[in-house]
């Protein structure tokens, strides 16, 4: 995913400055922590996008409310997840749970406040939790990720793992891939499976594009994608097999220093000269995203299934045989036909305890995490309330009729948040166990499940296989360098997409070749050392898509 933030020297002093007034005002927040009979406690939920309820306290917070004694007052982040990161702990204007993602700056963001004494240490309460203690004992967290979040602090635990795949059964593949408008691919003349190469992406683009098609007198874009870009770049693993590579001799690389991303870059940049790439895509909001796409303004879109779905529900219900369907599936650099597909299956959030709650409330904290990681925790976030919303039929979840039908007439997915489904509470279950302990996803409508099945077959014909290697990115941030070269290795992606606009070609690879020069001297020579000596023996993450 690439994302713009424009950060100015100004913006940066103003932060600067508004921590330092803010630190010393900043305290525990225990006298409006009572709320009647129960106990407030705030959760930011770090997801760009994510919302609640409209219609205030939900019948699953009730229930909450009713097991714990908890209220939960919501926060949700609106732009950059990882500036979400850095901007809470500057202000120290903090939540008392925090849960966002499991990866990247986001990850980063949140070991380096462990650090810096900004999260609480529950190393010495965790035999009190046992849903908790189990979602993060070694053998269910990715052997790389668990070195670098959770057995990193000498002994103290700062973190917890969400939504881990309890068994293998329980793996969610989102089907991450490209899909266009059943009716334009027609319009065109295209079999969408007979998309493979880059060249035949490109020429299908081009199809659409010299047919001049239109919706309300406003043009189609040939490829479109969701809220600052994403997931348009995701055509990266048509051009290298994943971030690392090994550069010939055994030892790994950054892609960013290789020919086969420069190659990327330039046919991103091709995209966006010949009108191929909606130019907004890097820069729009998720509801412009959106609108674009209930406007039936994007022919081919760039994501996971499930966010296509949900996306295009309404123009599809409003233009039947507009269904997104999948292209390919399309050629994957460094892999035989026959291999099944490379993912990375992991938990999805990362979750904490910061400074802000003490004493009392970090066991009320630490108590409404172990019951939502409990096996009534999981089934009351992810179904509703049982007897109501749904119920135990032989031993397994079965939607009361009444709200399944609800909630598939719903195309805004508010009735669903309403109930309290989909809030951000899903975030804060433990370890995932949707398939093994529960009854799947009960509530998905049998054209949808039909059509992630379809989905499946085309875009998985060989199955998938999901990686237990190491992944070179979380080891280089153990290296000595590391802080040094952060700053640099960061840019990458907001530099791909200043040289995907870049007026030349030539233009494109200045601005790539200044980044590499930065990075080498920040340190990444010494850091890709570190790297190359701590893997040696271990098997290392060479292929993978997008999940």
């Amino acid at each position: 995913m690439t994302k713009i933030w424009h950060k100015g020297a100004a913006a940066l002093i103003a932060t600067v400055l508004l921590g330092g007034l803010l630190a010393g005002c900043t305290g525990s927040g225990s006298d409006n922590r009572q709320d009647g009979d129960s106990y407030k406690l705030k959760v930011l939920h770090n997801w760009n996008g994510s919302t609640g309820s409209d219609q205030g306290i939900t019948p699953i917070e009730e229930v909450i409310r009713e097991k714990t004694g908890i209220t939960i007052e919501w926060e949700y982040t609106k732009g950059s997840e990882a500036e979400k990161v850095n901007t809470i702990f500057a202000t120290q204007d903090l939540p008392d749970i925090y849960t966002g993602p499991a990866w990247g700056g986001e990850l980063d963001g949140i070991i380096k406040a462990a650090n810096e004494g900004q999260l609480v240490d529950i190393s010495d309460k965790l035999a009190n939790y046992p849903n908790l203690q189990k979602s993060i004992a070694k053998e269910n967290v990715p052997p790389a990720l668990y070195e670098k979040a959770f057995d990193a602090f000498d002994g103290k635990q700062y973190l917890l793992l969400q939504n881990q795949p309890a068994t293998n059964e329980d793996g969610m593949d989102w089907l991450y891939g490209f899909y266009v408008r059943k009716d334009i691919a027609e319009a065109v003349g295209v079999d969408p499976q007979s998309v493979v190469t880059k060249d035949d992406f490109y020429q299908f683009l081009r199809k659409i594009k010299d047919a001049n098609l239109q919706e309300n007198g406003q043009p189609v874009f040939p490829l479109g994608g969701f809220s600052n870009g994403w997931a348009v770049g995701i055509g990266n693993t048509m051009f290298f097999g994943s971030n690392y590579v090994d550069r010939g001799d055994g030892n790994l690389e950054h892609v960013f220093f290789r020919q086969e991303y420069e190659e990327y870059t330039l046919f991103y940049r091709k995209l966006i000269e010949e009108g191929l790439l909606d130019p907004e895509v890097f820069t729009q909001t998720d509801p412009i995203a959106k609108e674009k796409i209930n406007q039936g303004r994007i022919a081919v879109l760039a994501a996971h299934y499930p966010a296509i779905l949900d996306a295009s529900k309404e123009y599809v219900t409003a233009n039947p045989g507009s269904d997104y369907i999948p292209l390919g599936p399309l050629d994957r650099a460094g892999a035989a036909p026959d291999r099944p597909v490379d993912l990375a299956i992991q938990g999805n959030n990362v979750t904490a305890i910061t400074k802000n709650c003490q004493g009392e409330c970090v066991d009320k904290a630490l108590e409404l995490l172990d019951f939502l990681a409990s096996d009534e925790g999981f089934l009351l976030t992810r179904y509703g309330v049982e007897g109501v919303h749904w119920e135990m039929v032989d031993g397994t979840p079965k939607p009361v009729q009444e709200w399944f039908d609800k909630f598939a007439e719903d195309a805004s997915g508010k009735e669903r948040k309403n109930v309290g489904i989909g809030i951000g509470l899903e975030s804060l279950t433990g370890l995932d166990r949707i398939n093994s302990a529960a009854g799947g996803d009960i509530w998905a409508d049998q054209k949808r499940t039909e059509a992630m099945e379809n989905a499946r077959a085309i875009l998985r014909p060989n199955g998938i296989q999901v990686i237990s290697a190491y992944n070179p990115g979380d080891v280089i941030t153990k290296s000595p360098d590391w802080e040094m070269l952060k700053p640099s290795l960061d840019r990458t992606g907001d530099a791909w997409t200043e040289a995907v606009f870049a007026k030349s070609d030539e233009a494109a690879l200045r601005i790539l070749n200044d980044l590499r020069d930065q990075m080498k001297k920040t340190g990444y020579d010494n850091a890709m050392e570190y790297v190359n000596e701590n893997l040696k023996g271990k098997e290392v993450v060479t292929l993978q898509m997008p999940n």
